[in-house]
């Protein structure tokens, strides 16, 4: 039987789901792989972690599996996808050492979603995980992107974004002699006691995990609090934002009916806000497009391209 891999390596988790020609098999996760955030050793561990027990769990060695494909933030660039493709070997070698048996392909997340929203035809897909990127594809193969410079530029809309926003938020509420529950919320997540010890920790090298402030900002929007609403409906624009630069290089002269886009990543599945703001800029901008309401997993990308791979 051949088996096949497919990996979202992501900046907060990492999946697997292994599978044969038809069937997925299992799947498995763990901790971030992307190695521009976090370091190579990290990522080396969260990735072998996956992998090991996506295999154990389908009682398999690693050197069985015919192609794997892995989609990481940051893989478009040769030189991480080099490093993501030897520590991929590293570990088939430790059972096996005839590696070249399984083929490996390394592309960026934006392939995989990609992949998976629209298989090999046209779209747009709108990434907000940790990290943002806009990434299309029209009918000739032609390819366009926005976004996606990392964090401390670029990423606007993402989890990272988010967070940082909403340390901001709490201060300039602060000038303007206001008040949001943020405050609150976020001194109790970091164990902070001050406002003073807030902007320590918030400017400290190197910086905090600002994407795990998503969940407070979601919490405190429930709860009312029109600073982290208004972070929300932000969110949703920027994104809107990069979406439409890719429609507007790709389609410059096509009806937007008949565009489709699609999202995906934590910040658009967990967050009707983010959708809806979204949704409404794009019919805003382009009347009629395809906006599709269903988020995309990136994870069932990965495994067809590596099916591909191996046929």
């Amino acid at each position: 039987m051949a088996y096949y891999l497919g990996i979202d390596g992501g900046g907060t988790k990492t999946r697997c789901v292994l599978g044969d020609e038809t069937m997925v098999l299992a799947t498995a996760m763990s901790g971030g792989s992307n190695i521009v955030r976090l370091g190579e050793t990290q990522a080396r561990e969260a990735l072998h972690t996956a992998v090991r027990q996506v295999c154990a769990i389908a009682n398999i060695s690693p050197a069985q599996i015919s192609a794997i494909c892995i989609g990481a933030a940051g893989a478009d660039r040769p030189e991480i996808a080099g490093k993501i493709r030897r520590i991929i070997v590293e570990l088939i070698s430790e059972t096996a050492p005839e590696i070249a048996l399984t083929k490996i392909e390394v592309v960026g997340d934006m392939t995989i979603a990609l992949e998976a929203g629209f298989g090999a035809g046209p779209g747009v897909i709108a990434i907000a995980g940790t990290g943002s990127i806009a990434y299309g594809r029209d009918a000739n193969g032609h390819t366009a992107r926005a976004g996606g410079w990392g964090f401390a530029v670029s990423d606007e809309g993402s989890g990272h974004w988010i967070g940082r926003r909403a340390i901001s938020a709490i201060l300039s509420a602060h000038d303007q002699g206001l008040e949001t529950a943020l405050t609150a919320m976020i001194l109790q997540a970091w164990k902070l006691n001050t406002r003073d010890e807030l902007v320590r920790q918030a400017n400290s090298t190197p910086p905090p995990d600002f994407p795990r402030l998503f969940p407070i900002v979601l919490r405190a929007a429930d709860e009312g609090d029109s600073a982290a609403r208004d972070l929300l409906n932000d969110a949703g624009a920027k994104l809107a934002s990069l979406a439409a630069i890719v429609v507007r290089r790709l389609w410059p002269d096509t009806p937007a009916a008949t565009l489709p886009v699609a999202m995906t990543g934590s910040v658009f599945r967990q967050s009707p806000d983010v959708r809806q703001v979204f949704y409404n800029t794009l019919q805003t901008n382009f009347p009629g497009i395809d906006v599709r309401q269903d988020i995309v997993d990136p994870i069932e990308g990965a495994l067809a391209r590596a099916r591909a791979v191996r046929n």
